[in-house]
């Protein structure tokens, strides 16, 4: 096997197991810019994958080859309304946003299950015949060397997590909205005296990142696991917080380090037909990611300077 089929193989399973974290982990980077600690990205995940499968099974004969894609504006809309739970928590409760989040968790794995056994009668949903699959792009995948690598065998939702990130990096960083936002992230008491609802920001904030945390678990549900069960999302969403602290609470920071923890999760899937990989045993490659996780956020990251108000519920009129 020739270095160029390796790298086309890592870079091609990386992306595809990438997707799902960037999409995540860019709400996780939308809620806590705002203030509001969203260790509930786990459970956003969970919700967003029951969604996204229950609606492409019932649906499938109605959409056909675009069930898939209607179903990840189903999870989106589901996810986003959970995640409102997290807010009225967080926001207007001021209850303890970690215990809020780690809620939320519970609440979409315990109801997703519930009503897994009420609707299919079993611990599991059906496997789904509509899936993403990877794809060769048209004309792009043609292209000498660079085709071969990042073109070939590939998902659109890859590309499509990717570009988001850039346009997430462009509404926060060059926008008015993401002015806004950053300031009820930094300094409420600050942005409240310019006019800015504080707590109407942290909201919208909280909801986008139930709206990219449902897309993450629907796209995970639709080209990894193809079915919905206890064990679909098994710590995705904290590798979606890692990433996020990972990259500093920067949109493109933590795409790549959403890529760098998809590469490690890819190790377990395409390590066997890696020849520098094949002899190592397989529980090693599964732990991977999960020692990454752990390595990358004990210290490895140099200094990470979240938002200064996050975690902290802003009360109108306190100083």
């Amino acid at each position: 096997m020739d270095i160029l089929t390796i790298l086309s193989i890592i870079i091609s399973s990386s992306l595809f197991a990438a997707a799902p974290l960037i999409f995540t982990a860019l709400g996780g980077v939308f809620s806590e810019r705002a203030g509001v600690v969203n260790i509930g990205l786990e459970g956003l995940m969970i919700i967003g994958a029951f969604t996204a499968i229950v609606f492409n099974l019932t649906f499938a004969s109605a959409f056909g080859d675009a069930t898939p894609w209607v179903s990840l504006f189903a999870a989106m809309a589901i996810g986003g309304l959970f995640s409102l739970l997290h807010a009225l928590a967080s926001i207007t409760f001021r209850a303890d946003q970690v215990v809020s989040g780690v809620a939320i968790n519970f609440l979409a794995l315990g109801a997703s299950l519930f009503l897994v056994k009420l609707i299919y009668d079993k611990g599991q949903t059906d496997i789904i015949k509509m899936n993403f699959k990877k794809v060769d792009i048209p004309v792009l995948s043609d292209i000498p060397v660079i085709g071969k690598l990042f073109f070939n065998n590939i998902s659109y939702a890859s590309f499509i997590a990717i570009g988001l990130a850039f346009v997430v990096w462009y509404v926060l960083y060059k926008t008015p909205f993401g002015l806004r936002l950053r300031a009820v992230g930094e300094h409420p008491m600050a942005a409240d005296t310019m006019g800015i609802n504080v707590t109407k920001m942290r909201y919208i904030a909280v909801f986008l990142s139930g709206v990219l945390g449902g897309l993450g678990g629907a796209v995970y549900a639709q080209s990894i696991s193809l079915d919905f069960s206890h064990a679909t999302i098994t710590g995705q969403g904290f590798m979606a917080l890692a990433a996020m602290i990972f990259g500093k609470w920067h949109p493109l920071g933590a795409m790549g380090a959403a890529i760098f923890f998809g590469f490690a999760q890819s190790l377990s899937i395409v390590g066997s037909s890696i020849p520098f990989l094949e002899n190592v045993p397989a529980v090693y490659l599964l732990a991977a990611p999960y020692v990454l996780t752990i390595l990358a956020l004990a210290g490895f990251i140099g200094r990470a300077d979240a938002p200064k108000a996050l975690g902290t519920p802003y009360i109108k009129g306190n100083r």
